[in-house]
């Protein structure tokens, strides 16, 4: 039963933290592989170290990503030019409405009313957009493989504890060992 050399990241409560490997510094960063068969605390800081693993880059992923980033900006795009338009219909709804009305009163009224509807709509998109104006955080990598040593010794690890678990099935079962001599020499 051979281990693959893929290892994922996954990180711990803080109270399950455990020893590095490496350095022996309580961590709570584990590398597991993706069938459950090993795993092994490490410290983060040599996730970033290339001596130890190298991260291993799924351009699908990534590629998948970018496509969809590009698809919810085009949205938005779209979705501030349809405001737009919006709004200049309005505005000249507004104007059309107050050529007809010759009443002073009611002018004034509508201003108001508009200047506050106006002051309401610019509102709101720039509430959006600050919220929406975020610094991208560029996320680290969540798999990695092992440089072939410390892998290696993942392996002889593993190989080790087989063999360990084998010897005491054996040792624990009487005919293993030779029976004592019955008949005289």
């Amino acid at each position: 039963m051979s281990l693959p050399n893929i290892w994922h990241h996954r990180k711990v409560a803080d109270t399950s933290a455990k020893g590095c490997e490496i350095c022996y510094k309580p961590s709570t960063s584990v590398l597991i592989t993706p069938d459950k068969q090993d795993f092994f605390y490490v410290c983060p800081a040599h996730l970033k170290d290339r001596g130890f693993c190298s991260p291993i880059i799924d351009h699908e992923a990534i590629a998948a990503k970018k496509k969809k980033k590009e698809m919810e900006d085009e949205v938005e795009r779209l979705k501030k030019e349809y405001e737009e338009k919006q709004r200049k219909k309005k505005e000249k709804d507004a104007e059309k409405e107050k050529e007809k009305d010759k009443d002073k009163d009611k002018d004034k009224e509508k201003d108001k009313n508009d200047k506050k509807d106006e002051k309401k709509e610019d509102s709101t998109p720039d509430d959006k957009s600050k919220d929406k104006v975020q610094p991208d955080a560029e996320e680290e990598p969540r798999v990695f493989a092992l440089q072939r040593a410390f892998y290696q010794r993942r392996l002889d690890r593993k190989r080790q504890v087989e063999i360990a678990k084998r010897n005491r099935e054996r040792m624990s079962n009487p005919n293993y060992f030779p029976s004592v001599p019955k008949d005289l020499p």
